[in-house]
């Protein structure tokens, strides 16, 4: 089913790349199952980027939207989109602050706050969380000042 969703993914971001007048291509990566974004002009990864990866968010957060619309949860499929490799990039330094936290969560027995996370980190860091049984993982706040807490997991008996 997901090659089916990933090509609909695809279709669906390249009409709107060119109802923007976006010269960009998009592939379908099959092993991670990601939607690669390929500008023809160098110049556009910046503006497709934005600060801090918030426009690629956006598109993100878009083709999630979108495509899942009306869709039964069990038909859902989470899309993500890579441009000039800042998903991977990001991906192993979410991997290394949810290391790093957790030890210091460990070693403290305190909860550690993460700011600063969009919406979309904010799911693939409680992701990455549940290797970690000992800890637990809740956000807090509002956006846009909405944040993660790690904290040692209570004791079911407590």
């Amino acid at each position: 089913m997901s090659a089916e969703q990933l090509t609909r993914g695809q279709q669906w971001l390249q009409a709107i790349f060119a109802m923007a007048r976006i010269n960009a291509s998009v592939r379908v990566d099959p092993q991670r199952q990601w939607l690669v974004i390929e500008p023809q002009d160098p110049a556009q990864v910046p503006i497709l980027l934005g600060p801090q990866g918030a426009v690629l968010d956006a598109l993100q957060y878009l083709a999630n939207v979108n495509l899942n619309l009306h869709l039964p949860p069990e038909e859902q499929f989470p899309f993500t989109l890579e441009l000039a490799g800042y998903r991977a990039k990001r991906e192993q330094e979410l991997a290394v602050l949810v290391a790093r936290t957790a030890e210091q969560v460990r070693a403290t027995g305190k909860e550690v706050a993460i700011p600063h996370l969009s919406a979309a980190e904010r799911r693939q860091v409680h992701t990455l969380f549940q290797k970690y049984p000992d800890l637990e993982t809740v956000s807090r706040g509002q956006e846009p000042d909405r944040y993660l807490v790690v904290l040692p997991k209570r004791n079911a008996l407590s």
